[in-house]
């Protein structure tokens, strides 16, 4: 893939479910999470993560706002600076959300998505959209981005998430590195990156892959920090303190934080 982009973030990251007691209408203080001192020392500029649902995120860097997979409600999103960019996954509801986006503040944003996602937007929205496939590079705002494939295996035409469709996501943010998984299993492409500082790695089923799936994958690319996320599906909450104990077994240098998006 080539993607090696070096570099060390300092972190922050918690998020809030649809499904949560408080529901869609429920407003959420932003949460975030600070990397260790050794960590922190290495970055040019701090990162914030800030988990909001599910699949969706809040970045803040360089005084730049990086909104992933804005869904179930644009006051969830309230809290936080309006984006400078929306990066979106997929096509799916927990992903693409136009009603969601819509009301968000996204007068100074650019969306980056997949051509599928582009194509289901509202005008409004597109004429603030670039298009990237997976294998893509670009830079915005002083953010650089590769769009990844992200798709089921075996590979078949009907499968929730064919490869080409959606995007997986690599941020280069000054010297720190984000890897987004997006709905994926653990593909090549994902195993093959190299320099990867945050993950976040999706895991449920049946539309993603299983937390025995999802470790193996985390130990052959390794990233420094990985979060578990998506990980509530048809068949209720995946074992994320399993994921964290395969992976701490298999590599202890491998830092995983475990979160509550479902709150």
């Amino acid at each position: 893939m080539g993607t090696a982009w070096k570099v060390l973030p300092c972190l922050a990251a918690f998020m809030l479910a649809a499904c949560s007691p408080g529901g869609p209408g429920h407003t959420h203080a932003p949460a975030h999470d600070t990397a260790h001192a050794a960590m922190s020392d290495t970055l040019d500029r701090p990162i914030q993560v800030h988990p909001v649902h599910h699949s969706a995120l809040v970045l803040e860097w360089n005084g730049l706002t990086i909104a992933v997979d804005p869904h179930a409600g644009a006051e969830r999103f309230a809290a936080y600076p309006p984006p400078d960019l929306v990066l979106i996954t997929d096509i799916h509801g927990d992903h693409l959300d136009s009603t969601t986006l819509l009301a968000m503040k996204l007068e100074h944003a650019r969306i980056l998505a997949p051509k599928a996602v582009m194509d289901l937007l509202p005008a409004r929205l597109q004429a603030i959209t670039d298009p990237i496939a997976n294998g893509e590079r670009t830079e915005l705002k002083g953010v650089r981005v590769e769009a990844l494939p992200m798709y089921n295996l075996p590979e078949r035409p009907d499968a929730y998430h064919p490869k080409g469709r959606g995007n997986g996501y690599v941020l280069t943010l000054g010297n720190g590195t984000v890897y987004i998984s997006g709905d994926t299993q653990g593909i090549p492409e994902m195993r093959a990156l190299r320099g990867i500082d945050i993950a976040f790695i999706c895991m449920n089923l049946p539309y993603t892959m299983t937390v025995d799936e999802a470790a193996d994958a985390v130990l052959a690319f390794k990233p420094r920090i990985v979060y578990p996320y998506h990980y509530r599906g048809t068949e209720g909450l995946s074992d994320v303190a399993r994921f964290k104990q395969l992976v701490n077994a298999g590599d202890p240098s491998i830092e995983v934080r475990l979160e509550d998006w479902y709150r």
